[in-house]
């Protein structure tokens, strides 16, 4: 299914050109590569001049160039038709021991130069082409050699290079003969047919795919997702490919739908942990299905202006109240079919790592629902946080090399499926505040996620708010309010500490209360005493907030809370804290008023 919907997403962007006028991919048999330079010829074959064919960045990159699909050289020696690096191309590389380089930058590739003359030798004697017959030229006549004689080529080394003709724009490689020759050359008598699994169709079936390129910490000569090469891997004696026969044009069209998702200036890619998450929509016309995939992306990264951004997150609010998704948003239809596809890299090969197939309004739903059960009040951000600053909440010293890969993938397939936030997303996220101290709103909203989603599932049976509940009788929130008021009665009394209550007892008050509170309520008779010297209406008022939590709680207070029980803790304590700054808040705006 995943193929089968990559190859059909192939054949709608083969229809498309991009800003420029080029198509948005690749025909059959070729392949968007890095190409550097252009090496430009005479009819004869002389090099004329090599043209820098990069970005305009301030740091320059190679641009994209449809050529001749490149072989696989997971061994050996195999050169790539009309196109290479320059130690295939010219039969020079870069010095590779550091302690010559400086002496010897350039040393010859005759190995790898040998196969690439001959292989073209091969194929290009008999053709007529001028274009054709100036490189079979050039190769007959080239030596590694004359490298240094070129002043034009000492910025090429270990470049992908291509061919033109008298000028850079005539490449050899797109040239009418060249291009029949190659899609004579694609056609093997060497590949098995058979029944191909994604179209159904008989035809020659790959024995090796294509790779992919671009998944965030894989091979930069790219991975597969099928690939068989291990005995134990292969089953009644077939070989390769032939274990799951996909036709040699499905492998090309699917492989290069994922290249285009993959590259991130397409927009369709997002990192998460160690997963490239890559998304695209399917509808009855390019317009709604793009309208689709630009939803997706600015919730799963919020555009940095904070009105735009408040635009697509109030559609998400109007779903979860249950208008239907087009009367909100007209451009958007709930039938769109919509996929997202989490890979992770592993060795040579390429892992899924979550895989979800569904219509675009179902999707909407569940991520309406997912920033419902973050919600709080009052709101913790400014611009709504993507999933990804929401997981270096969870990470050591909150650097995105620390994130958990397993937890990334469960806790994205938990915003787009709308299934339970995975256990130990709440236990990282209370072993965080434990090892730090910082209980900020993004973690308390992941927390009341966490444990708002087990409600609805029917898991537990108490809601959790967005705002502070006073009605609520729960003893580990109580107790979360609790703490908060004694900080409150220790700032008001002794002013900022180096070491306040919650530096010091935040971790046992909220895992073992018995044996911690006692000793907290002692101090705070204390606090309030001398509070009432300086600041009586305050004393008055938070001795009062004091009274009717401990009148809630039971008489003995427990001897441990569990992991669901320390986040609610954690909840009351950040609530109940956050109502002293709004009533401060309010006083200042009144007193403003009255003005």
């Amino acid at each position: 299914m995943i193929l089968a919907s990559l190859a059909r997403y192939y054949r709608r962007l083969a229809t498309q050109n991009d800003d420029v006028g080029n198509p948005k991919v690749p025909p059959y048999g070729f392949s968007e590569e890095k190409i550097g330079w252009i090496l430009v010829l005479d009819k004869e074959g002389r090099l004329k001049d090599a043209v820098p064919n990069l970005t305009a960045d301030k740091k320059p990159q190679p641009k994209l160039m449809s050529v001749p699909r490149p072989e696989k050289r997971t061994s050996g020696v195999k050169p790539n038709f009309l196109w290479d690096k320059t130690a295939y191309a010219l039969g020079v590389e870069a010095n590779k021991d550091k302690a010559q380089a400086k002496t010897e930058p350039v040393v010859p590739s005759e190995k790898t130069f040998a196969a690439f003359r001959q292989y073209h030798l091969d194929v290009l004697q008999h053709e007529q082409d001028e274009g054709l017959q100036a490189l079979y030229r050039f190769l007959q006549h080239w030596q590694p050699a004359q490298f240094a004689d070129y002043p034009c080529l000492s910025e090429t080394l270990d470049a992908n290079v291509v061919f033109a003709l008298d000028k850079p724009s005539a490449l050899i490689h797109k040239r009418e003969a060249a291009q029949e020759l190659w899609a004579g050359r694609l056609k093997s008598d060497e590949a098995e047919q058979g029944l191909c699994l994604i179209s159904g169709e008989e035809a020659p079936i790959a024995r090796l795919h294509p790779a992919i390129k671009g998944v965030f910490g894989g091979q930069s000569s790219g991975g597969s997702i099928i690939s068989f090469n291990k005995e134990s891997f292969a089953s009644f004696g077939k070989e390769q490919g032939a274990n799951a026969p996909v036709s040699e044009v499905s492998a090309f069209a699917y492989t290069t739908a994922l290249n285009y998702l993959l590259r991130r200036e397409n927009g369709h890619c997002l990192t998460i942990g160690d997963a490239s998450t890559v998304f695209w929509a399917e509808a009855a016309d390019s317009e709604t299905a793009a309208a689709a995939e630009d939803f997706f992306a600015d919730i799963m990264t919020p555009p940095d202006d904070e009105q735009q951004s408040q635009k697509v997150f109030d559609i998400l609010a109007q779903i979860a109240k249950g208008r239907p998704l087009q009367e909100i948003a007209p451009d958007l239809s709930p039938d769109t079919r919509f996929y997202i596809l989490g890979l992770a890299p592993n060795a040579a090969r390429i892992s899924i790592r979550f895989w979800l197939d569904t219509t675009f309004g179902q999707l909407a739903e569940n991520l309406a629902q997912h920033w419902q059960d973050l919600a709080l009040e009052p709101r913790p951000w400014k611009i709504a946080p993507s999933v990804w600053r929401l997981l270096l909440q969870t990470a050591v010293l909150g650097k995105s090399e620390n994130i958990s890969p397993v937890l990334a993938g469960e806790m994205m397939r938990a915003v787009i499926g709308g299934t339970l936030y995975p256990m130990s997303l709440l236990s990282q996220l209370i072993a965080r505040i434990r090892a730090d101290g910082d209980v900020n709103g993004l973690r308390i909203a992941m927390i009341k996620a966490v444990l708002q989603r087990r409600f609805r599932k029917g898991l537990i049976h108490e809601e959790v708010y967005m705002s502070l509940n006073t009605e609520s009788r729960n003893p580990a929130y109580l107790l979360g309010r609790l703490f908060a008021v004694l900080e409150r009665i220790q700032y008001q009394a002794l002013g900022e500490l180096n070491a306040g209550i919650a530096d010091r007892y935040y971790g046992s008050a909220s895992a073992v209360p018995f044996s911690v509170f006692p000793r907290l309520l002692s101090g705070a008779k204390h606090h309030l005493s001398r509070l009432r010297k300086d600041k009586f209406g305050m004393a008055v008022n938070l001795d009062k907030d004091l009274g009717e939590i401990i009148a809630m709680l039971p008489e003995v207070f427990p001897r441990h809370l569990s992991i669901d029980e320390q986040g609610r803790f954690g909840i009351g304590y950040y609530q109940q804290k956050q109502s002293y700054f709004a009533k401060k808040d309010l006083t200042v705006t009144q007193t403003h008023e009255g003005e």
